[in-house]
C-alpha cells in the first residue's frame, strides 16, 4: 500500500489506532463478509478504515483499489455506518448503467441483508437519474406532440412517404411498434425507468414517450405530476440515505447549481478515472443551422406565433457556418459567423418574450408549447453561451459529419456537410473545486487513479491543486493478484512507429500471437475501422471464431467470447473498460497502439496549448495522462481473478522505445515485462495447452 498527500493535506491516522468512526465500519465489514460467506479481500480492510476516516475528518480521498480488492463493498460499509447518524444523505456517482445496476441490484441489498442485525435502524437506497431516462404519463398520454407530423408512426415504415399510406391494423414500422409496447409498458411499469425494459428500444423510439427537463411542465403544472416516475424517484432520494446516481447528474449540480441531487454531505466517486470526461461531456453544448430551424417550426406550429425573424437568423447562421473549416477556432468566431449568432440570439430571445405563459392558465400551458419554448431556450442559451465563450476560458470549435477515406486511419469531416459549432469549458477543475469539493466530502475511488505511486495528475484534472486548493490525501490499497506470476506484459519492440491505420507488419505480428495462443483473445483498437479491419484481414487465416463489435449487441458478443474459450472479440473503447472475464477465455488482450487522443481533438488540442502557455509541459499533461490512464484500464482487462494467467501485448513500440514510455508503463500493472516476440509465444503456447 502507498500513501501520498497534497495541498496541506494531514496525514493519514495511524493504522494502528483507528478512530470510533473506522472501528464501527470495520466491525460492519467483518459482519458482512461473515453473513454472505466470503473471505476478507486485500486491501478491503484497509479502505474501510481509510474511507471511513476521510468521512469523520471531513478530509477529500483518492483511493486506487485495484481490480478484485472488493472496492464497492469497502465504501458502502462505511457509508451505511455514516448513515446511523447523518441527517444527510450520501450519493454513490458512477461513469456506467453496469455499474449502477450491479450497486443497486446486487451488491447493496447483499450488504443490507448481511448488516442488517448490526444496525440501529433501516437503511433507505434510492436510485436517481436524470428526467429523460423515465417515461413521461403525460406524453404517453397525448399531452406533447410527436415528435413526427400525425400518422407517421403508425402508418409509414422507417422512412416517411411522401403521402399518407392506407389504414391498416396497428402499427407498420418498427419505430411505431416500439412505441406501442413503450405505451403499454409505462401502464404496467413501477419505476418508468428506462433500463429496466427489456427488450430496449433506439433512442428515437424513447424519445416519443420522455421529456428532458427543459420540456417538462413541473410539478406545478403538470396534470400527472402525482403519478410521474421522475418525481417519485426525487421524492424517494429526498428521503433516502444512500443515493445512488451518476456523473453526469453530479455535473449538472456542480456546475450548474441546480437541485437535481438532494442536499448531501459525503460523495463516492465510483469510477473516477471518468469524472474528468463525463462531466467535460455532460457541460458540453452543440448548435447548428438545423437546431434553429426547428426551434422556429415548433414556435408556429405549437405557440402560434410569427417566426420571420427566427428564419432568417437560421439561414444567415447556415450561410456564416458553411464557410467555417472543421476544427479548433482559436481566433475566435469570424465577423460574419458573430454577428449570424447574435441574430439567433436576439430573435430566440424575443421569441421566448412573446410565447411567456405567466398568467396562463393551466390549459394554456400544453406540452406542445412547452416544447417549443424549451426548443428556442436551448437556442438562446448555446448561442449567448458561445458568444461569450471566449471571455469566460470556453473552446469553440466547427465539427461535420465524418467519412472513412482509405489510408488515412481516421474518418474524415465532410467539409461540404453544414457546420455544427460546439463549445465545451477548457477546463472543468476549478468549477469542480467551487461545485464539489468546496461543500462536500468527497471519496474519489478506482482501479486507475496514480500513475505509479503519483496521484497528482488526476487530481489537479479535478481541481485539486494550485492556490486555495482543497486538501486530499491519496492512497493506494494494491491488488490481491500477483501480477508478476500472472501476467507478462510484451511490446513489440521491433514494429516500426505506427502510423494512421494498421499495418501489415501489426497485422503480421498479431496473426503471430493469435496463433500461438489459439484464440482467446480480446483485441482492443484505437478506432472501430481498425478493429473491422483487422478482424476481416485475419479470419481467413486463423481456425477460430473472431467476433467484431458492431455485429452484435455488446452483451451478446461478451457473453459468445466467455461462453467460447477460443473465440477473439475485437472491438473500441467500451471494450477496453467494460469487459468483465476471468478465466481462459481471455488470455491474451492486445492493444493496437497507446491510446493518445486524436491529434485533430479541439478540445485536447486547446488544453494542451494553455497547458503550455502557463509554462507546463502540454503534451505530458493531457495526451499522455489521457492515454496512460487508458491502457491501464485496458491492460487491465487480462487479469479479473486470482486463478487467470495471461499476455498483453501492445503493438506500439513507443512505448519501449519513446521518453514517455516509462510514464506510461508506471500506469500499468506490475507484469513481468518482455519485448522478446519468441518468449512471449512459447507463453502463449504453454498457456493455450499446447
Amino acid at each position: 500500500m502507498s500513501e501520498s498527500t497534497r495541498s496541506g493535506a494531514v496525514a493519514a491516522p495511524d493504522a494502528a489506532r483507528p478512530s470510533a468512526e473506522a472501528r464501527q465500519a470495520l466491525e460492519l465489514l467483518d459482519a458482512a463478509v461473515g453473513a454472505m460467506g466470503g473471505e476478507m479481500r486485500s486491501g478491503q480492510h484497509e479502505m474501510v478504515r481509510q474511507v471511513s476516516e476521510s468521512i469523520r475528518a471531513g478530509e477529500h480521498l483518492l483511493v486506487q483499489a485495484g481490480t478484485g480488492t472488493g472496492k464497492s463493498l469497502a465504501y458502502l460499509v462505511p457509508l451505511i455506518a455514516h448513515a446511523m447518524d447523518s441527517d444527510k444523505p450520501s450519493i454513490v456517482s458512477t461513469a456506467t448503467l453496469a455499474l449502477q445496476a450491479q450497486i443497486v441490484g446486487r451488491d447493496l441489498p447483499r450488504l443490507l441483508d448481511a448488516v442488517r442485525p448490526a444496525l440501529t435502524r433501516p437503511v433507505d437506497v434510492a436510485l436517481l437519474k436524470g428526467r429523460s431516462n423515465y417515461v413521461c404519463l403525460h406524453k404517453t398520454g397525448g399531452g406533447f406532440p410527436e415528435e413526427d407530423a400525425p400518422g407517421t408512426l403508425f402508418s409509414l415504415g422507417e422512412d416517411a412517404a411522401p403521402h399518407p399510406a392506407p389504414a391498416v391494423d396497428g402499427p407498420s414500422s418498427a419505430l411505431g411498434r416500439d412505441v406501442v409496447r413503450l405505451r403499454e409498458w409505462a401502464e404496467e411499469t413501477g419505476t418508468g425507468d428506462r433500463d429496466d425494459l427489456v427488450p430496449g428500444v433506439s433512442d428515437r423510439a424513447w424519445r416519443q414517450v420522455s421529456v428532458s427537463s427543459m420540456e417538462c411542465l413541473g410539478a406545478a403544472r403538470c396534470p400527472m405530476a402525482q403519478e410521474c416516475f421522475s418525481e417519485k424517484a426525487r421524492a424517494a432520494a429526498a428521503d433516502a440515505d444512500i443515493i445512488i446516481t451518476n456523473h453526469a447528474m453530479l455535473a449538472i449540480s456542480a456546475f450548474e447549481g441546480l437541485a437535481v441531487l438532494p442536499e448531501y454531505d459525503v460523495v463516492v466517486i465510483d469510477e473516477a478515472h471518468e469524472l474528468h470526461d463525463r462531466v467535460t461531456g455532460a457541460v458540453s453544448g452543440q448548435l447548428s443551422a438545423s437546431m434553429v430551424s426547428a426551434a422556429a417550426a415548433a414556435l408556429r406550429r405549437h405557440a402560434s406565433i410569427g417566426t420571420g425573424s427566427l428564419d432568417t437568423a437560421a439561414d444567415a447562421f447556415e450561410a456564416a457556418a458553411e464557410l467555417v473549416p472543421s476544427g479548433l477556432l482559436p481566433g475566435g468566431l469570424p465577423e460574419d459567423l458573430e454577428q449570424a449568432l447574435a441574430q439567433v440570439r436576439d430573435a430566440s430571445r424575443a421569441a421566448l418574450s412573446d410565447t411567456k405563459t405567466d398568467g396562463k392558465s393551466e390549459a394554456d400551458v400544453d406540452g406542445g408549447r412547452q416544447v417549443a419554448r424549451s426548443r428556442a431556450t436551448l437556442v438562446f442559451e448555446l448561442a449567448e453561451r458561445i458568444l461569450a465563450a471566449s471571455d469566460v476560458n470556453e473552446v469553440v470549435w466547427a465539427s461535420r459529419p465524418s467519412t472513412f477515406t482509405p489510408g488515412s486511419g481516421y474518418a474524415q469531416p465532410d467539409e461540404s456537410a453544414p457546420a455544427t459549432l460546439n463549445v465545451a469549458p477548457l477546463s472543468v477543475a476549478g468549477r469542480l473545486r467551487e461545485g464539489l469539493f468546496e461543500d462536500h466530502t468527497v471519496i474519489l475511488t478506482s482501479a486507475t487513479l496514480a500513475i505509479g505511486s503519483e496521484f497528482g495528475p488526476v487530481a489537479g484534472s479535478l481541481g485539486l491543486s494550485g492556490p486555495g486548493a482543497p486538501a486530499w490525501t491519496g492512497v493506494d490499497v494494491g491488488s490481491p493478484f500477483d501480477y508478476p506470476r500472472q501476467g507478462v506484459l510484451y511490446v513489440a519492440k521491433d514494429l516500426p512507429k505506427p502510423e494512421r491505420g494498421t499495418s501489415e507488419a501489426q497485422l503480421e505480428e498479431l496473426l503471430g500471437l493469435l496463433r500461438a495462443s489459439r484464440g482467446g483473445a480480446l483485441g482492443l483498437f484505437s478506432s472501430k475501422r481498425a478493429a473491422e479491419e483487422a478482424a476481416e484481414a485475419l479470419r481467413p487465416k486463423v481456425d477460430f471464431e473472431i467476433l467484431c463489435q458492431g455485429e452484435s449487441s455488446l452483451n451478446a458478443l461478451v457473453t459468445q467470447f466467455a461462453e467460447e474459450p477460443d473465440t477473439c472479440l475485437f472491438g473500441t473503447m467500451s471494450l477496453w473498460q467494460g469487459v468483465d472475464v476471468p478465466g481462459s477465455s481471455c488470455r491474451l488482450v492486445v492493444i493496437d497502439r497507446i491510446p493518445f487522443p486524436r491529434p485533430d481533438d479541439p478540445l485536447m488540442t486547446a488544453r494542451t496549448r494553455a497547458v503550455a502557455r502557463n509554462g507546463g509541459n502540454g503534451f505530458m499533461s493531457v495526451s499522455a495522462t489521457h492515454a496512460a490512464v487508458r491502457l491501464a484500464q485496458g491492460a487491465g482487462r487480462l487479469i479479473r481473478a486470482t486463478g487467470d494467467r495471461g499476455v498483453v501485448a501492445v503493438l506500439d513500440s513507443r512505448l519501449a522505445t519513446a521518453r514517455y514510455g516509462g510514464f506510461l508503463r508506471a500506469a500499468l500493472p506490475p507484469f513481468w515485462a518482455t519485448t522478446d516476440r519468441a518468449t512471449v509465444t512459447g507463453i502463449l503456447e504453454r498457456l493455450s495447452g499446447r
